[in-house]
């Protein structure tokens, strides 16, 4: 289980998690089931980051509620890290020891004139590669500097080795081609694996 500072779990079973939680900068709820039908509540306080949330969710199969409160008098950066961070608990408490999931997953998404491509691993080793070339600085109320700090977050938080690259003119639609593609890789890689039951390494354990 990932260790972070306030966290709690409040429900946790094979392909569900409930965690909470609350530091002085932020208060963060993420309830996720894997095996789910794409329905997401998201709230952060930041349309930008809902949407993208929202997409990946949706496009994941993932059921996920995501409700946070935030110090955005000060700036989007703690919300938008605390809120991948915990959802990347959510991944992990939900995927327990991985026994039996597919482990890797791959995704290419076009939007437009964008396109994203991802790869996942979510067998405990986190890492982050991100080449999102964004023209502005912003995509609505998200900063994009955050995008990449919010994966890098994710697969901190979630044991997750995420690498994600995309092209494209429209900063709006890379960002979603991304997210949707990310949400693809996840439920290829988190998927049960019909021939697999137990952990997907040669080390006998996660990694």
């Amino acid at each position: 289980m990932t260790v972070l500072r306030g966290l709690e779990v409040v429900d946790q079973a094979p392909g569900r998690a409930s965690i909470r939680r609350a530091t002085r900068e932020t208060s963060v709820a993420v309830d996720l089931t894997l095996a789910g039908s794409g329905v997401a509540e998201v709230v952060t306080g930041i349309g930008a980051l809902d949407h993208l949330l929202t997409s990946f969710a949706h496009h994941g199969l993932f059921d996920v509620r995501i409700a946070a409160n935030g110090d955005l008098q000060v700036d989007e950066h703690h919300t938008v890290e605390d809120v991948a961070l915990v959802l990347g608990a959510a991944f992990d408490a939900a995927l327990g020891d991985r026994a039996g999931r597919t482990r890797f997953g791959d995704a290419v998404v076009p939007m437009d004139e964008s396109l994203a491509s991802v790869a996942v691993d979510v067998g405990g080793r986190p890492y982050a590669v991100v080449e999102l070339p964004f023209r502005s600085d912003r995509v609505g109320g998200l900063p994009t500097q955050l995008v990449e700090h919010a994966l890098e977050a994710l697969a901190r938080g979630g044991g997750l080795t995420i690498y994600v690259r995309g092209t494209g003119r429209n900063d709006h639609h890379l960002a979603e081609a991304a997210f949707k593609a990310l949400g693809r890789a996840m439920r290829a890689a988190c998927e049960q694996d019909p021939r697999r039951t137990d952990v997907p390494s040669t080390k006998g354990g996660s990694g």
